[in-house]
């Protein structure tokens, strides 16, 4: 794997930090700036919303940008955010700084992890992806419960202003590390568009809602869960989430060659695989090392979903991948949202602390069905003839009716089987 990845991972080590250290500093900010808890969660939204707009506006407008010089500028306004939110005078200016810091969060990842495509061979692409995204799983182990015991014992300003120092980190590792990458000269705004019209992309991105939201309607209470459902002490909270970010880093690790030899395979796995942990988790929540144990699996086979998702998404927008992968980021936090939301709403009813995992199967199981649907419909989508193979005996080739300049899109178009299943057999099925 080439150094420049290592940049990559340093990068989502930062944005990985300072997208989850604020679900820990909420009482602290609260506190500072003379709020409740629950208006204090507004800054959790600002940094999602900031995310799934940024993703496809920024991306949009950065199309024809040079990849290298792309990354620069999305790390460069990440690290302003940061900085504005350690500077911000009251609340509001707050929001405004997350909202800033999440901008560059999917199109960051979204041009990287199609720059960690291109560096290496097509065999190794969802490894090297994989690789990338490690840094964000790290981040939930070392950097997330580091910056919260920075944030309570020095403030949480100071919290923002080591992210901010990460990000300056980061953008010297990508000058230093990352090669110079140019656009293709087919790629511009209208043609990533197309591409994410592509209907095996958009059930690609609606596999992503409804499968990772299963996840955070677990993983957003997951520390109420430790103290009122498992019974351990609210010192353990810190220990429980580091064990779900191993988790998280486990299955990353499995993912990359997982999904290099079979993508769908490897996606429909994790997903009922999530699907079951999910169900299981709360009948061994009182025994303590049960539930520790089911915190790693959940975190690793809820994780295992990405990488193939990322690449299914690169794979079938083909020649124009950008605006694809960013959105995908868009659909995992938009899982987020409404993940959290309908765990909250399972908990409000009275159905106790455990009732979201409940939830969250039923919303891994939608998300298995809406991908097995899409195999489906790849695995009948016919693949023509092409008009220059001669028939068998002799005759001209049939045309399908397309006048000649039509038939070398249509070509192109039945050419774009899956590719997954290329990578893994060598030829097209």
């Amino acid at each position: 794997m080439p150094l420049a990845l290592l940049a990559l991972a340093v990068s989502a080590f930062g944005i990985g930090t300072t997208e989850f250290v604020m679900m820990g500093l909420l009482p602290n900010v609260a506190d500072d700036l003379g709020t409740s808890v629950p208006t204090a969660g507004y800054l959790v939204s600002a940094y999602a919303i900031g995310v799934v707009v940024g993703a496809p506006l920024l991306t949009g407008l950065g199309s024809r940008v040079p990849r290298k010089r792309m990354l620069l500028l999305l790390m460069a306004l990440f690290t302003v955010g940061n900085l504005a939110s350690a500077l911000a005078p009251g609340f509001g200016w707050l929001v405004a700084g997350r909202f800033l810091a999440g901008l560059p969060h999917g199109a960051f990842f979204g041009v990287g992890a199609v720059v960690a495509a291109r560096l290496v061979a097509e065999g190794r692409r969802a490894r090297a992806v994989a690789t990338m995204f490690l840094g964000l799983t790290v981040a939930n182990i070392v950097g997330v419960p580091a910056a919260t015991l920075l944030g309570q014992h020095l403030g949480w300003r100071a919290t923002f202003l080591v992210v901010a120092a990460i990000g300056l980190a980061a953008m010297a590792a990508l000058a230093r590390l990352v090669p110079r990458i140019p656009v293709e000269a087919h790629q511009d705004v209208r043609s990533e568009l197309r591409a994410l019209g592509h209907r095996q992309v958009l059930l690609g991105l609606l596999t992503a809602v409804f499968g990772f939201a299963g996840v955070f309607a677990v993983y957003s209470y997951l520390s109420a869960m430790t103290t009122e459902a498992m019974g351990f002490g609210e010192s353990a909270v810190t220990v429980v989430l580091a064990l779900f970010g191993i988790g998280m880093t486990l299955g990353a690790l499995a993912a990359g060659p997982l999904t290099d030899r079979a993508l769908r395979p490897t996606l429909y796995g994790s997903l009922g695989a999530l699907a079951v942990v999910l169900v299981v988790f709360p009948f061994t929540v009182h025994v303590p090392w049960a539930a520790l144990v089911m915190v790693v699996l959940l975190g690793g086979v809820g994780f295992m979903t990405t990488t193939p998702l990322q690449m299914l998404v690169m794979n079938k927008a083909k020649d124009a991948p950008t605006l694809a992968s960013a959105s995908n980021h868009s659909a995992f936090n938009l899982a987020n949202a409404g993940g959290a939301w309908l765990g909250g709403v399972a908990i409000a009813a009275g159905w106790g602390w455990t009732s979201p995992a409940f939830v969250g199967a039923v919303l891994a199981v939608a998300g298995l069905a809406i991908a097995l649907t899409a195999g489906y419909l790849d695995r009948i989508t016919p693949v023509r003839r092409s008009t220059t193979e001669p028939l068998r005996g002799g005759g001209p080739a049939p045309t399908n009716g397309l006048a000649p300049q039509a038939r070398p899109a249509f070509e192109e178009r039945a050419a774009t089987g899956p590719l997954e299943d290329r990578a893994a057999t060598g030829r097209p099925r």
